[in-house]
């Protein structure tokens, strides 16, 4: 009799999609003789097995990893509770809901141990799925490192997007020396609509995001809102560059320095920002450098002037000092110093230094009548 496999511990994981091939593996009678995986993005996905054996069947155990950057490739383990039998169709599905999704195209590698109670074990051989989002049907355009995912809109809407995309490729590695070391995928969905459906728990204001570990953008661009789009990718484009750029096991970027790259990497200021770091600049009202190194605020007016100043920190670093010291500044931070310690090893002081410098520079050119950018 064959008997359903029910989860006893819905273990740590991820997620992936598609139909894996079947697999057949033995070791004496026991056979694996379907595995597969199957995703319902962005919320579920589901894990099949089919096992059998000579003897009772008493151990299966589901293994996974998402392939991502990090330092430490974490396996997780899912133990699965079901009556010993000889035939055995195991599943176990993974809500995403309860620990948050992944980004479309990612992927995920699993296998299969099972073992039998004459102590005959079997392990399947490793499969990776990706997670993607199925619910379209996606064109794609490459051009170098960067290809480029959309499903609706004509194939201008692509190119015009890529031109961006290299664009600001070309505009970080002159004014940082920062390059793109591994693959980056921008999926482009026709609505905020349609890509806040492609999350778990989106933000209403949400347009758009990077997933850095993953190589991964996601955005909501169409021919409406196209020049915000090139903005946005020039933005996440920055961010996933620095990223794989400074990666290390220590220590992150400071916030103002992450934003101020991604922002300044836009082109001019955004004129809503500047009137904020202005208004800042007239009444005495800038935050310092060592504020700005922690998470911005949620209030809509402090965030407003911190990417404001992050992007004049940046400017005045690279118009100052250049694109080779903004470049060592990185490289520095890769190495795991600290906040401090980079930027005297490379500038020659700390934070407190820094604010002083760029206020002396920022209030200058406000007296002189202009925001640069």
């Amino acid at each position: 009799m064959i008997k359903k496999a029910k989860i006893l511990v819905p273990a740590v994981c991820l997620i992936l999609g598609l139909l894996s091939p079947v697999l057949v593996q033995a070791q004496g009678g026991l056979t694996i003789s379907d595995s597969s995986a199957k995703a319902s993005f962005p919320l579920q996905l589901n894990f099949n097995l089919s096992a059998e054996s000579d003897t009772d069947i008493d151990d299966i155990r589901l293994h996974y990893t998402v392939e991502r950057e990090g330092f430490a490739q974490v396996t997780s383990e899912v133990y699965i509770e079901f009556e010993p039998d000889t035939a055995v169709d195991a599943e176990w599905s993974w809500d995403m809901r309860r620990t948050g999704g992944l980004p479309p195209g990612s992927a995920i590698t699993y296998w299969w141990t099972v073992a039998d109670i004459s102590g005959a074990k079997v392990e399947t051989s490793l499969e990776t799925v990706h997670f993607n989002d199925n619910r379209y049907l996606w064109l794609q355009l490459t051009e170098g490192m960067v290809t480029i995912y959309w499903y609706e809109g004509e194939f201008s809407l692509a190119t015009e997007l890529m031109a961006a995309a290299q664009q600001a490729l070309a505009r970080l590695a002159e004014d940082s020396g920062a390059q793109l070391e591994k693959p980056a995928k921008i999926y482009i969905y026709a609505s905020t609509r349609d890509l806040q459906g492609a999350m778990i728990f989106p933000q209403e204001w949400t347009g758009g995001a990077a997933f850095t570990e993953y190589g991964i953008i996601v955005l909501g661009i169409n021919q409406g809102n196209i020049d915000w789009g090139k903005g946005a990718i020039s933005h996440e484009l920055a961010h996933l560059v620095v990223h794989q750029m400074t990666l290390n096991p220590y220590i992150g970027l400071p916030t103002w320095l992450s934003e101020g790259l991604a922002t300044y990497n836009e082109g001019a200021l955004e004129q809503q920002l500047a009137r904020y770091l202005e208004r800042a600049v007239t009444n005495d009202g800038l935050i310092s450098v060592r504020s700005l190194s922690s998470p911005f605020s949620a209030h809509a007016e402090e965030a407003y002037l911190s990417y404001g100043q992050s992007y004049s920190l940046v400017e005045f670093l690279v118009t100052t000092y250049g694109q080779n010291k903004m470049l060592e500044l990185l490289t520095t931070f890769k190495q795991g110093s600290s906040y401090d310690g980079a930027l005297e090893k490379v500038y020659g002081f700390d934070m407190d230094k820094l604010y002083t410098l760029w206020r002396d520079f920022i209030v200058k050119r406000y007296q002189e009548g202009g925001a640069g950018g």
